[in-house]
């Protein structure tokens, strides 16, 4: 069997990729980076970042009313610009979502490990605390990876919408505070968080937007379910834009309480920019400790919920590498009690084990530098992924042969390129240095991997040519109607 299940609404694809895009950890930890760039006016950058978010939202959703495809961007850009560039992005997906997966994992140990100490469950902790609990997040990510999707996405849905209410109240308490001058430390509100400050450089807001346009990764997940969607080119679409605008709107409101509240001037932007947790500490000293700890705790589990969608988006690509004659054919097989694909889920899951264990034990690295290096290394793949889909879908909008889209809006996906080329650029140089350095090498090598695959076996890429063309002309055929 090689079918997956249809069944899956709007909402429940909407949860992969919210899941995966985690807005409560971004939440908590993007906004200093773009502080130390911007000062106060993070939610500036954050609102310019969003802008670049809906430019390259706009290849997604134009490629998603067209394709549905398990293999997502493989699918993508395999029908518009070869099965060979397809083969690239859809590899340059696969090891984003494994490396989002040891991620979001390792940030559920750390999380979760911070709240046991903090509650006085489990004082003294050894170093390997958080590698122990960040086991058994990846142990439920595969529990629930090979049970049928809507169990999944419901408790994506589920897990993610609790932190992001309970980060909404604290913000909603931070604010009133603000606004009626009970705030501590005699903050109030002001609309200067969308101002720079004297003597900073208005150019530097697009520098800062790279750290909030990170912020946004993984919105475009439900593309992965489009085989699973009762209605693809509608839903998955609408998921698609659906969060990024949420994530535009909720990152904008949020950094401003959050920078607020820690203070606009000098004092508080260090003292923003050198927090562990921006809501926890603002939970802390606006609602209470209870408060603080409560957000620790949702931190954990909206960690656990986007290594889930990792875990669920690297599954399906891994199936569909199976079922075109890509990988080995076990990884197309699907579970016939289950309508899952079970062999490609503990595959990737296991790939996620292998990457903690191997810097854990062959590098040393902390938990913390775990979560860094694949983050870091994750987020520079994807953007290759996204420059590719970009183009795939300005091919088939504008040069085609067939009129699908108004000629002007050609200016919205060159307008994306510029952006994540932007942000590109941005990651590269001036060259890190330190254990840093080796992130561009290591994006570099995997991404080498698939070219040289795909040159040297050409009988793979014609085979899976032909496959892409069996799973993707219907679509094109029904647009015709």
């Amino acid at each position: 069997m090689s079918e997956l299940r249809r069944g899956l609404n709007v909402w429940e694809a909407i949860g992969i990729s919210i899941a995966l895009m985690a807005p409560s950890m971004a939440a908590n930890i993007n906004p200093q980076a773009t502080a130390g760039s911007v000062g106060r006016a993070v939610p500036l950058a954050f609102g310019l970042a969003t802008v670049g978010v809906l430019l390259v939202a706009y290849a997604f959703v134009r490629l998603c009313q067209h394709f549905h495809h398990a293999g997502s961007v493989y699918g993508f850009v395999g029908a518009t610009l070869g099965a060979r560039a397809g083969l690239v992005a859809g590899w340059a997906l696969l090891g984003t979502y494994v490396l989002y997966g040891v991620v979001t994992s390792t940030a559920a140990g750390i999380f979760g490990a911070s709240f046991l100490d903090e509650v006085g469950a489990w004082k003294h902790q050894p170093s390997w605390a958080p590698f122990l609990i960040g086991t058994l997040a990846l142990l439920g990510v595969l529990a629930l990876t090979v049970s049928p999707v809507r169990s999944a996405t419901r408790v994506l849905l589920t897990a993610e919408g609790a932190t992001v209410l309970l980060i909404l109240v604290i913000s909603l308490v931070v604010l009133i505070r603000l606004l009626n001058g009970s705030a501590p430390h005699g903050r109030t509100f002001t609309w200067s968080v969308f101002s720079v400050a004297p003597g900073t450089d208005v150019s530097t807001l697009f520098l800062g937007a790279v750290f909030g346009f990170l912020s946004f990764a993984g919105f475009e997940a439900a593309a992965t379910l489009g085989e699973e969607s009762r209605r693809p080119r509608r839903d998955i679409p609408r998921a698609i834009l659906g969060t990024a605008i949420f994530g535009g709107v909720y990152f904008i409101v949020v950094t401003a309480i959050e920078v607020m509240g820690f203070g606009t001037d000098d004092a508080g932007v260090k003292a923003f920019t050198n927090s562990g947790s921006l809501l926890g500490d603002l939970g802390t000293g606006y609602v209470g400790a209870w408060a603080g700890n409560l957000v620790t705790l949702g931190a954990a589990v909206s960690a656990f919920g986007c290594a889930l969608a990792c875990g669920v988006g690297a599954a399906r690509l891994a199936f569909a590498f199976g079922r075109d004659g890509v990988a080995p054919a076990r990884l197309g097989a699907v579970s016939p009690r289950l309508g899952t694909p079970h062999v490609a889920a503990l595959t990737v899951v296991v790939m996620m084990g292998a990457v903690v264990l191997l810097d854990a034990l062959a590098f040393g690295a902390s938990a913390f530098e775990v979560f860094l290096w694949s983050g870091t290394i994750g987020t520079l793949i994807l953007l290759v992924a996204y420059v590719l889909a970009t183009l795939g879908a300005i091919r088939l909008l504008f040069f085609s042969g067939r009129r699908l889209v108004p000629a002007w809006q050609i200016v919205i996906p060159l307008l994306a390129l510029v952006v994540v080329g932007y942000t590109l650029y941005r990651n590269v140089i001036p060259y890190p240095t330190g254990a840093a350095r080796w992130f561009p090498v290591v994006c570099l090598i995997w991404l080498a991997i698939a070219v040289v695959y795909v040159i040297a076996r050409p009988g793979v890429a014609r085979r899976a040519g032909r496959q892409l063309a069996v799973s993707t002309a219907p679509e094109l055929e029904e647009d015709h109607v």
